[in-house]
């Protein structure tokens, strides 16, 4: 499936499932190796980094844990800015590693949000990990520790990231047909 349509927008293929799954792979070798021994807490955002952290975390081969967060930020195909924490964190993070799995960072905005009630807990350390980074869109200065791919500040959709709650199912990621 080169195109799809998704409500009124049209896509087109941009990583096929296969380059994606080959990526996480990698970025798991790494966090496995960077990270072995620390017993680490995975935190994956809803609803985009469902997909990611599953194929993720079947790679880690660590002792740890993995648990999720909601938040939203997105209406249509453009940031609100506008960060909502929907659901809390409900384990003991005090002294402990925590890699927070995000499907995508643009402008750094959710994840400065995540960070700061984050530091609340008073974790050891926390990690960054991303399926995908927008280095065009990003405004912040905390270091991604780990990513699988930079991409251009287009829209996209498929493997968990939506367009107004739909695409989310799609297995391959797919840009905007402007």
């Amino acid at each position: 499936m080169e195109n799809v349509k998704v409500l009124d927008k049209e896509f087109s293929i941009y990583l096929p499932e296969e380059k994606i799954l080959s990526q996480i792979k990698r970025v798991a070798e790494e966090i496995n190796k960077d990270l072995e021994g620390k017993d680490p807490i995975f935190m994956g955002i809803l609803n985009g980094s469902f997909m990611f952290a599953s194929d993720l975390y079947k790679d880690i081969t660590l002792d740890s844990q993995i648990t999720f967060l909601k938040l939203a930020s997105y209406q249509g195909t453009t940031s609100t800015g506008k960060i909502k924490r929907l659901i809390g964190i409900n384990e003991d993070i005090k002294n402990k590693t925590v890699v927070i799995i995000e499907d995508i960072v643009d402008t750094g905005n959710t994840l400065d949000s995540i960070i700061k009630q984050l530091k609340g807990y008073e974790p050891k350390e926390i990690k960054l990990v991303t399926l995908l980074f927008k280095p065009e869109a990003y405004t912040k200065d905390f270091p991604i520790d780990y990513k699988c791919f930079d991409i251009p500040n287009d829209f996209i959709l498929g493997y968990g990231l939506d367009y107004d709650g739909y695409g989310r199912n799609l297995r391959n990621i797919y840009k905007i047909i402007e």
